[in-house]
């Protein structure tokens, strides 16, 4: 069941509606050719997007005629993309085009931002790039979160984008950087911008916490903008001297070995970094961690 018609059968509009866990869609079988993780280097955003889809079968594989698409970047600043606080513009817009051209009725872009929303936008150059390609770009808006049970360890109830809960498909695209709490925000921590209420409370307990509300928001596809990343001074940044130009694109449909995977480009190990560790021992991942299938592709210069 898509997620809008179970919304919509279980009265979405009401407070404390009880969400099933979500699942991976397009989960690929064993003996499929395509790989677990793809790490693409050595080139611009859609050359990189462009090799990894391909990889994975194509945005076929996870858009499909009709659907309506949440591709969800990091947003949260009012930076340009220089300083690698925000996803890569150039990305997002790329996603968005894909989404179409593999048959989505509609993609939205958005992000509860830090910083004002209409600044971070802009500034990011998110905006302008997803509206290029026919993206539906909007703030987000206080009466569209929705008070979701969790039922986690931690977290019991919290109040959830509902454009973000009844899309078909959701594309999860954070970029890679350090952070403060807890050494990197990745894919799942990017996934705290669908979160309203008070989410500064998340700090204290923050990798179950975290790990709670990823429980419910799994995306279809995880893809990780590494082309610049922030490895000091992170969420927010602010000085050139912390950004490194990788050149790289980790993309998967499982959140957690994504994450994972993408480590590497700061020198962590899975045990560092607590948020991703606990959604480990949650069974959170898809695949074997220890057996992660990873293609490597260096693009010629």
């Amino acid at each position: 069941m898509k997620r809008r018609d179970f919304l919509k059968a279980t009265a979405v509009g009401a407070l404390g509606v009880n969400l099933l866990p979500l699942t991976y869609p397009n989960k690929l079988k064993a003996e499929d050719p395509f790989p677990q993780v793809v790490w693409v280097e050595n080139g611009e955003p859609e050359q990189l997007l462009e090799a990894a889809l391909r990889e994975l079968g194509g945005m076929n594989q996870f858009v499909s005629k009709g659907d309506v698409v949440v591709v969800k970047p990091n947003i949260g600043w009012a930076k340009k993309p220089e300083f690698a606080a925000n996803t890569n513009p150039d990305l997002v817009g790329a996603i968005v085009k894909e989404c179409y051209t593999a048959g989505a009725k509609e993609v939205k872009v958005f992000d509860n931002t830090c910083n004002a929303w209409n600044r971070c936008y802009q500034y990011s150059g998110i905006e302008a790039a997803a509206r290029q390609y026919g993206g539906k770009v909007t703030q987000t808006y206080n009466h569209r979160y929705k008070n979701i049970r969790i039922n986690g360890e931690a977290i019991k109830e919290w109040s959830l984008y509902q454009d973000y809960l009844e899309a078909d498909k959701i594309i999860n695209v954070p970029i890679a950087k350090h952070h403060s709490l807890d050494r990197v925000t990745l894919g799942l921590k990017n996934l705290m911008g669908v979160m309203g209420g008070n989410r500064g409370s998340l700090h204290s307990n923050f990798g179950q916490k975290l790990a709670d509300i990823n429980m419910k928001l799994l995306p279809t596809l995880t893809i990780i903008d590494a082309y610049r990343i922030l490895v000091a001074n992170g969420p927010t940044g602010g000085n050139l001297a912390d950004v490194r130009e990788k050149k790289t694109l980790v993309a998967s449909t499982c959140t957690v070995s994504a994450d994972v995977t993408a480590l590497k480009l700061f020198g962590h190990k899975m045990e560092q970094v607590q948020h991703i560790r606990i959604a480990t021992e949650r069974g959170m991942n898809k695949f074997d961690l220890n057996n992660l299938q990873v293609k490597t592709i260096r693009l010629a210069s």
